[in-house]
């Protein structure tokens, strides 16, 4: 089956700028994601991965730039349009981040209460509903200190699903996984695709997922964006970073980091 797309963006950012204090994270960032699609934002450690996403759900204010959700500047809104605009999006976190103090149930149920005004019962049908549809029907009762890794982040997917949002975003889905439990979850990522057509983004550098999921591909180096496209096309692309990245080749060590982990290792400082 394939999940029909739709030429305008969902998601456009344009040239984006994002500073933490006289630091420059994002320079000129321009990226989009449609519905039917899934978008993955690839990078090296410290490259603005995380910070870009944050800027799309609202959580960080450009300094210079716009981030448009279905064709609305989130940060050009008044107060109300800004919040059901956001109610439209569900997002999942590296950690998952779930309230260790509640059954995975009642995590779900929680934004469906607040942000639906559903009552207790209704709300927590909705929840079995959503945990059914990650394969956790069974496991609404558990806290999370009782679940394994995977299914914490399968339980964060589901409350990312509460609301119904049109656009998904996760931010290391699969990271602290073993390759199994992570091609299982990549699995569930295709399945709400094509079962539900919305808009997914994730932030990932996990090779074999980017391989598996990915529809589009944009990767940041230094704060800007040096690909973007179809995932063929970027792991084509005869670009020194690109290359590194996809062919996961190692930076040079530098006479002076050798010198430095010499150093640590004989227990000098």
């Amino acid at each position: 089956m394939t999940v029909p797309t739709t030429d305008t963006p969902y998601v456009q950012v344009e040239n984006l700028v994002a500073r933490y204090g006289t630091r420059t994270i994002l320079d000129g960032v321009s990226m989009s994601a449609r519905r039917g699609e899934i978008t993955v934002i690839l990078g090296g450690s410290g490259c603005g991965k995380s910070t870009l996403l944050r800027h799309i759900v609202g959580l960080l204010t450009p300094a210079a730039g716009r981030v448009l959700i279905n064709g609305r500047d989130i940060h050009r809104v008044s107060e109300d349009e800004r919040e059901a605009i956001l109610r439209n999006l569900g997002m999942s976190f590296q950690a998952g981040a779930l309230f260790n103090s509640m059954t995975l149930e009642e995590n779900i149920a929680l934004p469906i209460i607040e942000h639906a005004k559903a009552d207790d019962a209704t709300a927590k049908t909705l929840a079995r509903m959503k945990l059914s549809l990650v394969g956790l029907g069974h496991a609404g009762h558990l806290l999370p200190a009782e679940i394994s890794g995977g299914m914490k982040k399968r339980a964060a997917v589901a409350r990312a699903l509460a609301l119904d949002p049109e656009l998904l975003l996760f931010d290391e889905l699969s990271a602290g996984l073993d390759p199994v439990t992570a091609r299982e979850l990549d699995e569930l990522i295709l399945r709400l695709k094509m079962q539900l057509g919305v808009v997914i983004l994730i932030v990932t550098h996990e090779l074999s997922s980017i391989q598996m999921i990915a529809d589009q591909a944009v990767m940041l180096h230094a704060g800007k964006v040096i690909a973007s496209g179809p995932l063929a096309e970027v792991r084509a692309l005869d670009h020194p970073q690109v290359r590194a990245f996809f062919d996961r080749q190692p930076r040079p060590v530098t006479m002076q980091q050798g010198l430095l982990h010499t150093l640590m290792v004989n227990g000098e400082s």
